[in-house]
């Protein structure tokens, strides 16, 4: 059974730290400047980490690799995407090739 008490605790240190994160970057931010380099860097560095986290909840489930149902929707849905498709055409265009690939019996 879970303690409700401590996982409202957490969740609310994790409120707290979210807020103070997004309040300290503007403010920080306009007390010194970044080198363009660094900039470069650190967006290169944000499409790396979503890049991953997307590659992770794509390919892996549990502790082992998924089929090829979820991986083709989520190629289908970043090729939309990608091609500035309209983001309901691309979560409906996702959703429903691995929904058809799952219905034909391909996992």
């Amino acid at each position: 059974m879970t303690n409700v008490p401590l996982l409202l605790v957490a969740i609310g240190i994790l409120a707290v730290g979210t807020f103070t994160l997004r309040i300290a970057g503007p403010a920080i931010s306009s007390r010194f400047e970044l080198s363009e380099r660094v900039q470069g860097v650190l967006a290169a560095a944000a499409v790396v980490l979503l890049s991953a986290v997307v590659a992770t909840a794509a390919l892996t489930e549990g502790h082992g690799p998924v089929g090829v149902a979820r991986p083709a929707g989520v190629l289908v849905g970043g090729v939309l995407a990608w091609r500035k498709a309209p983001f309901i055409v691309v979560v409906v265009a996702a959703a429903a090739t691995a929904a058809g690939l799952r219905l034909l019996g391909v996992e």
